[in-house]
């Protein structure tokens, strides 16, 4: 057997991937959509910046540049970061880029016989099976498609990009009424730096979502208008803001993401060991949690803004929600450059949009949805097989563990 290993997506699990298996010597061929290394950290707004310090967000192999003197690089130091480590390892030869997977089929086996394949638990032979992989992919360029072969699929293609999860509206209450301009941040995050910066200059902008591209968005808006058009982030849920990462000397890693901290948190799955540990260290997790959150509240103005969460620090924690603020954030928020709002539901009219419970509507000029993803629809979507799909995703019995 050739053992041909086809890795789907050039971003960082992607060169790992392509890294490793050429070590162990595969054969491995990486298709990547766009023209360059780098998968999500190709398409981010201007003031994106890694929230993980560069010591821990690096390959063991390859330390970062002395010249990169910031503690968390910018996105372009990311990408120049990730583009030479490609090269270091001479990885790009086997990388196609502007090739888009948009097929994957298993052939071989019966579908029948795969449901009780020993691999999808991790274990067995990762050659073992009598099948291969066949992946049509589309060359982004002229429109033309080819077929591959490989013996093993790699899949990188990553949970934050791709399909863009867009609230459903009713007829009559969609962006179709409105008479301004309604984007995702995918989109946003796709532009190049001026013209995302011509779009929003001079606009009333409405962003909608509680998590880290609607803050970084609504920031960006706040210092391109100021408090002449400011900008208004409509919240369902609020999520905890870290203003600092070393608010005492010590990163908010060691204590919330350390080995010792994952005991806290009963998990999917756990055995007896881990739940009874759990419970055990549960007067512990509230207290720290109960510290970390009068922290915040003390260091940020939370409760004049209501915007303290309903859940725990460390169950959001835990659940990947919090995320540090960009610097200066809350002063942008006190000048009244960004307003925040509170809605369970909203819907859109031709001035803007309608929160619940308010008759005056929100006059925009742009709406700028930052309402998340959909990873394991977009996973699913690339197998052919509507049988496989339902393997992988979107059904209370699919046999793939997926990550969170």
């Amino acid at each position: 057997m050739e053992k041909r290993v086809a890795i789907v997506g050039a971003g960082l699990s992607g060169l790992l991937a392509c890294k490793y298996t050429a070590s162990k010597g595969f054969n491995p061929i990486v298709f990547e959509a766009q023209d360059q290394v780098g998968g999500l950290w190709n398409k981010t707004i201007e003031t994106t910046r890694l929230q993980n310090a560069k010591e821990f967000f690096q390959f063991s192999d390859f330390p970062w540049s002395s010249s990169v003197e910031d503690i968390f690089p910018r996105n372009t130091q990311l990408l120049e970061y990730l583009q030479s480590y490609a090269e270091k390892f001479e990885l790009l030869n086997y990388i196609k880029f502007n090739s888009k997977v948009i097929s994957i089929e298993y052939v071989g086996q019966s579908l029948e016989e795969m449901q009780s394949w020993e691999m999808w638990g991790g274990a067995g032979k990762a050659f073992g099976s009598k099948g291969k992989w066949s992946l049509k992919v589309v060359d982004t360029k002229d429109d033309s498609i080819k077929e591959y072969v490989a013996e093993f699929v790699v899949l990188c293609i990553g949970r934050f990009s791709g399909l863009a999860d867009i609230p459903e509206f009713p007829p009559g209450c969609g962006p179709d009424v409105f008479s301004g301009k309604v984007l995702h941040s995918m989109d946003y995050a796709a532009m190049d730096n001026a013209s995302a910066a011509q779009l929003i200059k001079g606009k009333k902008i409405a962003v909608i979502g509680s998590a880290k591209s609607a803050i970084d968005i609504a920031f960006e808006c706040a210092n391109a208008n100021g408090n002449d058009n400011p900008c208004t982030v409509i919240q369902r849920t609020v999520h905890w803001m870290l203003p600092d990462p070393h608010p005492w000397g010590v990163g908010f890693g060691f204590l919330c993401f350390s080995r010792f901290s994952e005991l806290l948190v009963h998990k999917p799955g756990e055995g007896f060991f881990s739940s009874v540990v759990a419970t055990m260290l549960s007067p512990l997790r509230w207290a720290m949690s109960k510290f970390v959150e009068s922290y915040l509240r003390w260091k940020l103005p939370l409760k004049k803004y209501d915007l303290i969460p309903k859940e725990s620090f460390v169950q959001e924690a835990s659940s990947c929600q919090i995320f540090f603020l960009p610097e200066n954030f809350f002063d942008k928020v006190e000048d009244g450059s960004i307003v925040f709002r509170k809605s369970q539901q909203f819907s859109f009219c031709k001035e803007g949009l309608i929160l619940d419970g308010e008759d005056n509507p929100l006059k925009a000029d742009i709406v700028i949805l930052a309402t998340g993803y959909k990873g394991d629809e977009k996973l699913k979507n690339i197998f052919a097989s509507p049988t496989f799909q339902n393997w992988i995703a979107g059904s209370p019995t699919s046999v793939i563990p997926l990550y969170r």
